[in-house]
């Protein structure tokens, strides 16, 4: 059992940690939101979303806009996107995960699902 003393500090240091300069932190490997969502880093995974899908689904969504996107920091990015696309007439929203190292020229597409 921890003494009350120590307790408490354990308690005040993660509530310190837990924000800093009014901003909150996300705890190593969780999900940010996306700030700017029309950054052309952000048009071009979600781009790349969508026609990895077509590829593998032998489908022809047309990417329309990305409606909600968060990153993971992991060995490279992960981004969750909410896609807005058009399946013939019809706008859909679509949810895909895209593993991506820019370094290792590497990008993935680890999901992508009707929402």
């Amino acid at each position: 059992m921890v003494p009350k003393p120590l307790s408490l500090l354990f308690l005040l240091l993660a509530l310190s940690a837990a924000v800093v300069g009014g901003r909150k932190l996300v705890a190593p490997g969780g999900w940010r939101p996306i700030e700017n969502l029309n950054s052309a880093e952000v048009q071009d995974v979600a781009q790349f979303a969508v026609s990895e899908h077509n590829k593998q689904a032998n489908d022809e969504l047309q990417y329309q806009s990305v409606v909600r996107g968060y990153t993971q920091v992991v060995s490279g990015t992960n981004y969750r996107l909410v896609i807005a696309a058009k399946d013939g007439a019809v706008v859909g929203n679509y949810e895909a995960v895209v593993w991506d190292k820019p370094w290792m020229h590497f990008r993935n597409l680890t999901s992508f699902r009707k929402v």
